[in-house]
């Protein structure tokens, strides 16, 4: 079973100040093709994740304007992290409990990489399937 490392090893997240504009953090996630930015400080300490549900959700929906609106107003904050050494079922775990689909990985307090549902296999998302299915049979 893979853990973090292997999944970010030659990754270079997307992170922006929470000074950034919704706009801007929105242009970049869509020239990446990615479906979350994350919110650091000077330090890379992580403040907080934006996605694209965070744009549909607390910008469109309450007609915010996306050039004025900063992320530190709509991001999620404090969202919850893996470690590197931190495994892929694990994070898939954390994803399905937590109802979302991308998890910040963080070392010494850094942002080091982001995982998404979508970087695991088959086998891990089978095994999670097994998994809740089992629990749910309980």
């Amino acid at each position: 079973m893979r853990d973090m490392s292997e999944i970010i090893r030659d990754q270079t997240p997307l992170t922006y100040s929470p000074r950034t504009t919704v706009k801007h953090a929105c242009q970049g996630m869509r020239q990446r093709r990615v479906g979350a930015a994350l919110v650091i400080d000077a330090e890379h300490r992580l403040l907080g994740i934006f996605t694209g549900r965070d744009a549909v959700g607390r910008v469109l929906a309450e007609g915010k304007d996306a050039a004025k609106t900063l992320l530190s107003e709509v991001m999620t904050r404090a969202p919850a992290t893996m470690r590197p050494t931190g495994s892929a079922i694990d994070a898939l775990r954390l994803m399905h409990d937590g109802g979302f689909r991308h998890v910040p990985v963080v070392a010494d307090g850094k942002v080091v990489g982001i995982v998404s549902h979508g970087d695991f296999r088959g086998l891990e998302t089978a095994r999670l399937d097994e998994e809740s299915g089992l629990w749910e049979r309980i």
